[in-house]
């Protein structure tokens, strides 16, 4: 018997990273899975994004679990084609219960100011789309998820320090937070839950692309993944350089199941203790 046997999952940005990592663990766990992506670059953001390909390839590493899954390519900007993918998704698998609103780009670098509006409208409006796009489907005891990322509760983003995009990243992550909080009190009464996670550096092609080696390794010109391990490493007091996928979607599973029956509201941060350094202590009174 899995956690989640009889639920279905949609998920955002599922062709590959982290989404295809939640896709994978949730039908592990009984899940099927509606699988959305956008399959197609943007121009702002400077390494390529997901294919229709990886898609279908995310399909069959849940199949292979034994799950259904349906997919589409869906734009998170778009509100309709998340209403449309959604909503054939559950006539086909029978109903939503857990959201996963992950889909998310960082567009860092010299980039044209474009990309702190391209970051806010993938990143922050994606999510709140995704979220308006499945709540006519949900009911009680519903999950919804949010990806964040440390950097929401990090201080020094502003554009001197990422350029256009970059700053767009973080406010859009913060505004994640935010969205997630009030949206976990808002439908509380309803006992759907809504929580948030977030990741520090994940071992994704998010951080393994140029412009990202580029931020830690200022110094060099072209600098390569051997070079920027250290770098990245700075970032946690754990010493390592970035977490694996699996280990977010471990967070996302017991989000998604009834082990957090009554947790709502709640900034999980799975960043090797990287926020620390940015966040006070709570001293018990």
């Amino acid at each position: 018997m899995g956690k989640l046997d009889g639920k279905v999952a949609v998920i955002t940005g599922a062709a590959r990273g982290q989404g295809r990592s939640h896709a994978i663990a949730l039908a592990a766990e009984g899940a099927d899975i509606i699988a959305l992506d956008i399959c197609a670059d943007i121009e702002t953001n400077q390494y390529p994004l997901a294919s229709e390909g990886d898609l279908e390839e995310t399909r069959l590493f849940v199949e292979k679990e034994n799950r259904r899954c349906i997919t589409a390519v869906a734009d998170v900007r778009d509100p309709s084609q998340l209403r449309s993918a959604i909503a054939a998704g559950v006539e086909q698998l029978g109903g939503l219960h857990i959201v996963v609103a992950n889909a998310g780009i960082c567009p860092l670098g010299d980039v044209p100011r474009q990309a702190f509006l391209d970051a806010v409208d993938v990143d922050l409006v994606g999510v709140i789309n995704t979220v308006s796009a499945a709540y006519p489907h949900l009911s009680a005891g519903a999950s919804i998820i949010a990806t964040g990322s440390v950097a929401a509760l990090m201080k020094g983003s502003g554009t001197d320090v990422l350029g256009a995009g970059g700053f767009g990243y973080s406010h859009a992550k913060r505004a994640v937070a935010t969205f997630v909080h009030d949206a976990a009190l808002a439908l509380a009464p309803e006992s759907i839950r809504v929580n948030c996670v977030h990741p520090t550096n994940c071992n994704t092609d998010m951080l393994h692309s140029d412009p990202m080696y580029k931020v830690f390794r200022p110094d060099l010109e072209s600098p390569h993944r051997d070079d920027v391990v250290a770098a990245f490493a700075t970032n946690q007091p754990i010493p390592v350089p970035w977490v694996e996928p699996e280990q977010i979607s471990n967070a996302v599973l017991y989000l998604a199941s009834d082990d957090s029956q009554y947790v709502t509201g709640l900034q999980l941060k799975v960043d090797a203790g990287a926020a620390l350094k940015h966040t006070e202590a709570y001293a018990l009174r």
